[in-house]
């Protein structure tokens, strides 16, 4: 045990740490692994490890059972999740991704994530190779995007402030560049690179992060990332056109366990603001002083927002100060409007239109209604700009040059990439969870479509069809789905339960409470049904649903999640 304002957490290290001390910076035994053809599988030490190399290991859980009875090991395969700083891809890039999933994976579909990248879904281990270098020819690979390190860094996909987003896509490539891992293994056992012994990792240091690690560029007034859900944020600051510098935002966190009240989704702490020529300095001081003040005896407690915690802000604030050699001066006033995609076309500063397409749970695929899959891949072939990835699961066809557009335009209508959708199904998301998500307690994705459905009815019942509430669903309580900051959050706790969140705002700022806990879908419906039928009611103008259910006193804000999150 440790007083909290211990720096060092001190006790029996988690196994995590041997299995990284041991693994000869990221290498461990995949090479050997990879040749063994009698399971599917990896060793456990490997199946933590192939995590740094950007790829989880999963089987199908809706077979399981069936596989099981007849003496079969699970279906083993791998998810792969690549880096996109930004989320941004070329027309070349996405064609290649096409032709693989529809050639290698086992489900055909790329899968649009809240990391703002896409995901690979049933590679079986013959092919795992292959995938790797087959995103590498055309520039991507899936570097530390999973596993203890600095994750995908996310940046707001504004279609609109072409000018101020270039410059912001910029320091988001910059800042994962600068907190990569620096071992050569990805280049050594997947694309068949030279041996270079690595003898230190400058940054990471040489066993990595104690946990996950999330980084974000945003640009007000969009939170389209959302930033209380992140380790460290750039909140770029703008001033006649021109961005000038971020004010920084450290510790939020959503990730919680069932049970444990020493786990809390928590907001991310403004620390203050810095220039442009200080953004890696801080970016590196950040990430390692929580690399040596975070906490390696108890995961759980392990992410940045529990040091925060422990050490205190002021103290942790400090140490980055001092590590970087810059004072943080008074955060630039910022506000936060929204969180959402702009659907359709607008046109952006340089003269060049951008259409953002719905994408309902990020699922790019072939349905009997609508081909997504083969409507991108044919808006790709002509498309001379770029696609953007948002944090909400959408797809931006960007820089459309002007004669493109009514073409483009066709190719989209006509194969359901403009969808006529409700507010509330714009507003609504869900983690993958099952049947692939080996962490997944109760459906999310597979879900959202239905529950869409009837919250709509109960809008419409209520007389507000053309009303929204962020709402969202993730089948376990890790986060992934961002349940933690919607007005209305559904966390998995079992087969076809649920503990119901409601108080979160709009704006992406307040974390939502508990207000029933292991509930039906069928429960929950109804207690919203009801609570909808308040406020449509006793709603003052314009009042969001959050907003209303702290007013009238249903729930209390979380203003501190240590204190008020459980309370």
């Amino acid at each position: 045990m440790t007083d909290k304002n211990t720096l060092i957490v001190e006790g029996k290290l988690a196994d995590n740490e041997r299995m990284k001390t041991q693994s000869n910076f990221l290498r461990g035994t995949i090479t050997e692994d990879l040749k063994d053809d009698l399971t599917g599988g990896f060793t456990p030490d490997n199946f933590q490890l192939i995590r740094f190399h950007g790829m989880y290991q999963q089987d199908d859980r809706d077979i399981r059972g069936e596989r099981t009875k007849q003496k079969l090991e699970p279906l083993h395969n791998v998810m792969l999740r690549a880096r996109l700083p930004g989320g941004v891809i070329t027309g070349e890039q996405w064609l290649a991704i096409d032709k693989f999933a529809d050639d290698y994976t086992m489900y055909g579909s790329i899968r649009l994530t809240t990391r703002q990248t896409f995901q690979f879904h049933g590679v079986l281990k013959p092919n795992i190779k292959l995938m790797h270098q087959t995103l590498h020819s055309v520039g991507i690979d899936s570097i530390a995007t999973a596993g203890d390190v600095n994750r995908n860094v996310l940046c707001t996909s504004n279609p609109e402030q072409s000018a101020v987003h270039t410059e912001a896509f910029e320091w988001a490539k910059k800042i994962s560049e600068h907190l990569l891992p620096k071992t050569k293994a990805y280049a050594e056992i997947w694309l068949d690179g030279e041996k270079v012994e690595t003898t230190e990792e400058p940054i990471l240091g040489s066993t990595y992060l104690p946990r996950k690690f999330k980084t974000t560029v945003v640009i007000p007034p969009q939170n389209d990332v959302d930033v209380h859900a992140n380790d460290l944020n750039f909140v770029a600051i703008e001033e006649d056109g021109e961005l000038v510098g971020f004010n920084v935002l450290v510790g939020g966190g959503l990730a919680m366990t069932h049970g444990d009240e020493s786990t809390f989704p928590r907001r991310a702490d403004d620390f203050g603001f810095i220039s442009l020529e200080h953004t890696l300095a801080v970016a590196e001081a950040v990430v390692s002083t929580q690399r040596d003040w975070g906490n390696r005896v108890n995961r759980k407690n392990a992410k940045t927002k529990y040091t925060l915690e422990r050490v205190g802000v002021e103290t942790f604030k400090a140490e980055v100060e001092k590590r970087a050699g810059v004072s943080f001066t008074a955060s630039r006033p910022f506000t936060f409007t929204s969180r959402g995609d702009r659907f359709g076309w607008v046109e952006g500063v340089d003269g060049k239109f951008h259409l953002t397409c719905f994408i309902e749970n990020g699922r790019i695929l072939d349905y009997p209604d609508k081909k997504l899959k083969t409507g991108c891949r044919e808006i790709a072939k002509i498309h001379p700009g770029e696609f953007r990835l948002t944090a909400n699961q959408n797809l931006v066809i960007a820089a459309v040059p002007v004669e493109l557009k009514d073409q483009i335009e066709a190719l989209a209508q006509a194969h359901g990439l403009m969808p006529n959708v409700s507010a509330q199904r714009k507003d609504s998301m869900a983690c993958v969870s099952l049947p692939t998500c080996p962490l997944a307690m109760a459906e999310a994705e597979r879900y959202l479509p239905q529950a869409v459905d009837t919250l709509e009815g109960i809008l419409a019942k209520h007389g507000m069809p053309d009303e929204s509430i962020i709402y969202r669903i993730t089948g376990c309580p890790n986060g992934c789905g961002r349940a933690m900051l919607a007005e209305i959050g559904l966390v998995g706790k079992g087969p076809n339960k649920y503990n119901l969140h409601i108080g979160g705002n709009r704006e992406g700022t307040r974390i939502p409470k508990m207000y029933k806990e292991n509930i039906t879908d069928v429960e929950i419906m109804d207690i919203l049904d009801d609570l909808i039928g308040q406020w449509s009611v006793n709603r003052e103008s314009n009042e969001a649903f959050g907003d209303f259910v702290i007013r009238a006193g249903i729930v209390a804000p979380v203003i501190d999640s240590a204190k008020d999150f459980y309370a």
